[in-house]
């Protein structure tokens, strides 16, 4: 015989080993992401270092066919500084610049991801393709996250006198 059960007892009580789910703020997955992707795009440029005849164009002043001159690097750290200035901005910016600067960003990063691939061989499809695609996954998380902010909905605005009418009519 069944023991009825209650109806305001949960349907499946969670057990107490249970983990719980915690509700994480954007702006904290938002960090993250482009922390992620930071590191991604960090250790793609180290790894760079491994393949045969790199170091020996770098040492030369030439990475992927463009000159190593003070153009090159000061790019190079323009390009950088966004995503790591990204990581500062998403945890502070207040929600609504925060959601628009995470979107503008994001959106002009996913080019110049796939441009890193650029006079690449066809040696390294595996690697550019899996660094590529990780790094244009995690801004499309990050379009996502800040697409999908959550928003409060306003409430009726109330005047002062809306009670006396109500008590009177």
């Amino acid at each position: 015989m069944r023991t009825p059960r209650s109806r305001t007892a949960p349907e499946n009580a969670p057990s107490r080993n249970t983990p719980e789910d915690l509700r994480m703020p954007v702006q904290v997955k938002l960090a993250a992401a482009w922390t992620s992707f930071m590191f991604l795009y960090i250790y793609v440029d180290y790894l760079a270092l491994y393949k045969p005849g790199f170091l020996d164009g770098l040492l030369a002043g030439v990475v992927h066919k463009f000159e190593t001159g003070p153009t090159f690097v000061t790019i190079a750290l323009a390009l950088m500084a966004v995503p790591i200035l990204m990581i500062l901005l998403s945890a502070t910016l207040p929600a609504r610049v925060n959601s628009t600067v995470n979107l503008v960003v994001a959106t002009l990063y996913i080019p110049v991801t796939i441009f890193n691939a650029a006079g690449e061989t066809w040696t390294y499809f595996s690697f550019y393709s899996l660094s590529i695609g990780l790094e244009v996954l995690l801004l499309a998380f990050i379009l996502r996250s800040a697409w999908t902010w959550p928003r409060h909905t306003a409430s009726p605005a109330v005047s002062p006198d809306s009670d006396q009418l109500a008590k009177t009519s």
